[in-house]
């Protein structure tokens, strides 16, 4: 099948699966974002056991596979009477990677604060909560916008989990899948989703790159 045939017969298809993608990374996004900075928040903690749990869950889930990972929540949570559909498994599977490698970027931010602007609040009276509202999470913000961007893209191609599960609508792999199975579309159809792939990942890096030179701290 070439590759008119192949986007006239599946093209609404394709359209539909871009948007689920989409739909997909920006739901996940929202919560690897709030996830990250709460986890982050448990690692500066003062309060050890709260430091340690945060280590532990940035080690365990920055450290398995994905589809280890989806197939747990998918299939083994049930066992536990904890029954999600499929689309919220693959947002689950992809929030809990995520957050993990969000909090590392948050704790690379975090570094770059000079001890001594921590220590000037200290000496303004200013609590742990205030020193983390007024002073650490927004300059980790600032300063950690490309790796953020990064980790959209990351995001975005882990939402390609749902492929392994019979999602509807299906994600822009899941797509591929679908053609495969009723037709020859072969390397095509692979090149029409690594296309709406690269498409949005550039969009995703230049509206980044722009925010980090509004945003960037200069030291």
């Amino acid at each position: 099948m070439g590759l008119s045939e192949l986007l006239s017969t599946y093209g609404e298809k394709y359209l539909e699966g871009l948007l689920t993608t989409w739909q997909l990374t920006a739901i996940s996004f929202v919560f690897v974002m709030l996830l990250a900075v709460g986890i982050t928040i448990m690692r500066v903690s003062p309060f050890k056991p709260l430091r340690l749990a945060g280590d532990i869950y940035v080690q365990i889930f920055r450290n398995i596979p994905g589809v280890a990972l989806l197939i747990l929540i998918a299939y083994a949570l049930p066992y536990l009477r904890v029954v999600l559909d499929w689309r919220m498994c693959v947002i689950v599977t992809t929030v809990l990677l995520g957050s993990a490698f969000g909090s590392e970027n948050f704790m690379s931010g975090i570094n770059t604060i000079s001890v001594g602007q921590i220590e000037a609040a200290r000496s303004l009276g200013l609590t742990f909560t205030g020193i983390l509202r007024k002073i650490v999470i927004p300059q980790a913000l600032r300063t950690t916008v490309l790796p953020m961007t990064n980790l959209l893209i990351a995001v975005m191609l882990t939402t390609a989990l749902g492929s392994q599960v019979p999602l509807s609508p299906q994600e822009l792999t899941g797509v591929v899948s679908y053609v495969n199975t009723r037709a020859t579309g072969g390397i095509l159809a692979f090149l029409i989703a690594a296309l709406g792939y690269v498409g949005t990942a550039l969009v995703i890096s230049v509206i980044g790159n722009r925010l980090d030179k509004k945003v960037r701290i200069l030291r």
